[in-house]
């Protein structure tokens, strides 16, 4: 197998191939982290491995939003690519022993984590879900920017601030609530105008405890990535526990990964909450767990994990929520 190891940065891609992995032979090129570089990187691996594109693997960290443009290209050209996440790498270039980090030894050890490890084929989102992601990023940052001018009201408020500065805020507050209520518009309208997001909304809502607002980012995250269970997508969302045990007195409490996104985690807190309440497995589930003596925060996680595999369920069977018969 041929592989491309890309370090990705905002500028520029080092890129690397590793001739023979016993001896460590490489060959590296830096193109610009533009289309023109992508043309450019996808000529020189022609003609250093010496075959087609298709049947080159190319090996890159997710990096934010600078690898999607890049890797989206390489796709269209009919290579393969592979999309690891960066905490992988990080603890295989330790394992390797690299003391030194910069952008040509981190592109070595993504080439050899590419020829070493079994690699799963990067797919580029479907159009209508890239869009739904777009529109809930900006929705967050505005809402983000709307609750800190109100917290600025409120301390220019009791500080007693000129009136100019407060409705120097109280004006901005208002043009962000107006967007904020726009954005949401437009989010229900593209879920409304797309018949796959429209059913799957429906079948969210229909779980106890899951609104209009966990629906989106969990729809969203069920048609980002290829999830093989729905274990995998609560360990994706960072919900799973963690143990730290060693032999007889190491013990350390369980807790939350808290891997992934923490906006989505968020989201799902107070869904939790309702759910714990009015869902009639997350109730019994919620219930069992405090009367092993577990802590009320410790159900609730449990109850978020809950709520993970049950909007998984929903959507793999394309089937409405209904209650397990005791």
């Amino acid at each position: 197998m041929n592989v491309i190891g890309i370090d990705v940065s905002k500028d520029k891609l080092d890129c690397l191939w590793l001739r023979d992995l016993a001896t460590g032979k490489a060959k590296s090129k830096v193109v610009p982290n533009q289309p023109c570089g992508y043309q450019a990187l996808l000529a020189w691996a022609e003609k250093s491995v010496g075959c087609p594109v298709a049947e080159l693997w190319f090996v890159m960290e997710a990096t934010g939003v600078y690898h999607e443009a890049l890797a989206a290209a390489l796709t269209r050209a009919g290579a393969q690519v592979a999309v690891v996440n960066p905490a992988r790498i990080r603890d295989y270039a330790k394992a390797l022993g690299q003391r030194s980090k910069n952008d040509q030894r981190d592109s070595y050890v993504i080439t050899h984590y590419g020829l070493t490890q079994p690699l799963v084929r990067w797919q580029p989102e479907p159009p209508e879900v890239r869009e739904l992601k777009a529109l809930l990023a900006r929705l967050e940052a505005v809402a983000k920017d709307a609750q800190r001018e109100a917290n600025r009201l409120e301390k220019a408020t009791i500080s007693q601030a000129s009136k100019v500065v407060i409705d120097s805020i109280r004006g901005m507050l208002v043009a962000l609530t107006a967007e904020k209520a726009r954005l949401e518009k437009l989010i229900d309208e593209h879920i409304e105008g797309h018949p796959i997001l429209k059913r799957d909304s429906a079948l969210l809502k229909s779980i106890p405890g899951v609104g209009a607002v966990l629906s989106r980012y969990l729809m969203m995250t069920y048609h980002s990535r290829e999830f093989q269970s729905a274990a995998q997508m609560a360990a994706y969302l960072g919900v799973v526990p963690v143990e730290y045990e060693s032999g007889s007195s190491v013990r350390k409490r369980p807790r939350l990964s808290k891997a992934g996104s923490g906006v989505i985690r968020a989201k799902l807190y107070m869904p939790a909450v309702v759910a714990a309440r009015c869902n009639p497995q997350a109730r019994a589930l919620y219930q069992r767990l405090l009367q092993k003596g577990k802590t009320k925060m410790a159900a609730l996680g449990a109850v978020m994990r809950k709520l993970v595999h049950m909007c998984f369920g929903v959507l793999k069977h394309q089937q409405t929520y209904s209650p397990l018969v005791a």
